[in-house]
């Protein structure tokens, strides 16, 4: 009988040894395991076996310390490093005006991280310049939970360059407690406006894109190239006006013209709304709670507004010599849990599927994207950046919109 007992005892002792190397998580469960019969006891160690071989992949992103994005953020990555234990996920913040620059002058050298996020503003220039990985064959089967509309923010050219995370457009975000109804024409905002109501509009050739579409401009046709008739140019100038119109307003009460300098004001109840996209909601509605609306940018004359609909998403370097297991790493922060994570905590439209919206105020996200115009991957989208991004020359320096559109069109079709 002793010689058994001394058996057993010696057992549990070499199975408390191996928990107790594996980590501080597993040998929190030491005691339940060795107060079952030995089997189990046996059984724990082969539970949390270290990985034969850990491998680092390494990380950028671009959430703003103490965001609600990069709060979020961070508790998944803390999870993560407890669900994967076969990878080593080094992280890096890098600031959103730097990350696209940083990571294209590094993967030039050779180097750069493994994957980072971010929106897909520059997925197409990166292509065309052999910055970015395609991921076709080694994700093939493995999208089945990403919608169509999400993977195609990730493609140019038939090819697939990234695993899309959300979807994101501008909004129009107001306080319940200021704006009983959002204004649902441009003529109802500006009339707000006029009237003393405070509101922050962010104003720049982002943000201020989804009115040419309320008052029947385009860009780009079908084929992406430039509508450059006179009759599409008149439409573009009356929305370059109307919202000439909103920034003098602005200016003159001194209200804020940025998403930056509108948080404040916003958040603290000073002014009623403000435009942005829904990268933000999470500190929106951290401040506000219940009284948080949303809604679509104003219609206007000629239709609904169709702001730029983006997807953020992670993407790979092609000198990555680990580039399955960075994949494996993105699609666990894409699961449904850390989806439904960034959903609840940062406001992120999800791309996985397999996410329950339940929250108002996503569903009024997806309700206000159903008019959006889908941000084309060509290169004709870096021409629109290059030359109708210097509103401030209408705004600040008082060019007439209508010089100014043609400007604009003449520099993008050189």
């Amino acid at each position: 009988m002793k010689k058994n007992l001394l058996v057993l005892l010696s057992v549990l002792v070499v199975a408390s040894l191996a928990l107790a190397a594996c980590g501080a998580p597993a040998a929190t469960e030491a005691p339940a395991a060795a107060t079952e019969a030995p089997a189990a006891a046996t059984e724990a160690p082969a539970a949390t076996e270290a990985p034969a071989e850990v491998i680092e992949v390494t990380f950028w992103h671009a959430y703003g310390t103490g965001s609600a994005e990069e709060t979020a953020m961070a508790a998944i990555l803390e999870q993560a490093a407890i669900d994967l234990p076969q990878y080593k996920i080094n992280v890096l913040q890098v600031p959103f005006n730097d990350i696209y620059t940083k990571y294209e002058t590094d993967v030039a050298a050779g180097g750069g991280p493994d994957m980072f996020i971010a929106p897909n503003d520059n997925l197409g220039a990166e292509v065309r310049g052999g910055l970015i990985a395609d991921i076709t064959d080694i994700a093939a089967g493995k999208l089945g939970d990403y919608s169509e509309l999400s993977q195609g923010g990730m493609m140019y050219d038939g090819k697939l360059y990234g695993l899309p995370e959300s979807l994101k457009a501008v909004v129009f975000w107001y306080n319940k407690d200021l704006i009983a109804t959002p204004p649902a024409t441009t003529d109802e905002l500006k009339a707000l406006m006029e009237g003393g109501t405070q509101v922050s509009i962010t104003y720049g050739c982002y943000h201020e894109y989804g009115f040419f579409g309320s008052f029947g401009g385009q860009i780009f046709d079908a084929d992406y190239n430039f509508v450059t008739d006179e009759a599409n140019q008149a439409k573009v100038t009356a929305a370059v006006s109307y919202v000439n119109d909103l920034y003098q307003i602005s200016k003159a009460n001194s209200w804020p013209k940025s998403d930056a300098d509108g948080l404040a004001p916003f958040t603290e109840g000073t002014a009623a709304a403000i435009t942005n996209g829904n990268w933000a909601m999470g500190d929106y509605r951290k401040a506000l709670g219940d009284k948080l609306g949303v809604a679509p940018l104003p219609a206007g004359p000629e239709g609904p507004s169709n702001p730029l609909l983006g997807v953020d998403g992670y993407y790979f370097n092609p000198n990555s010599a680990n580039l399955e297991a960075a994949l494996e790493v993105a699609m666990y922060l894409t699961n449904t849990a850390a989806s439904t994570a960034m959903m609840n905590d940062a406001g992120h439209v999800p791309a996985n599927t397999t996410v329950e919206v339940t929250d108002p105020l996503i569903q009024g996200l997806l309700d206000a994207f159903a008019t959006s115009y889908f941000r084309p991957q060509v290169e004709n989208m870096g021409k629109y950046w290059g030359n109708f991004c210097g509103t401030d020359q209408v705004f600040e320096a008082g060019t007439a919109p209508a010089d100014w559109v043609k400007a604009g069109f003449e520099g993008a079709t050189k």
